[in-house]
């Protein structure tokens, strides 16, 4: 049986998809440098970070915002901050 990261994993680049181009161009930026390096941990956290909301996650990783309740984790704080760097 696939453990759930392994199923997460190929499905990245396709949730990474967004309805605003900005997002996509920073997500795609991202993962064009990091995707090989990314562990379970970190797939997990960008598939929790994908349930936001387009308007909220391009606020987040403008810097307009922070992240707040669950996705204020030290995994997504770390992967945002990558994100916000590039």
């Amino acid at each position: 049986m696939k453990k759930q990261s392994e199923i997460d994993r190929p499905r990245l680049r396709w949730r990474a998809r967004r309805g605003l181009l900005e997002n996509d161009l920073i997500i795609t930026k991202f993962l064009d440098r990091f995707e090989d390096q990314l562990t379970d941990a970190d797939v997990h956290a960008l598939t929790q970070l994908f349930e936001m909301g387009d308007n909220e996650l391009l606020d987040v990783l403008l810097a307009r915002t922070q992240l707040e309740g669950e996705y204020d984790t030290p995994e997504l704080r770390r992967l945002v901050a990558q994100m916000r760097e590039l």
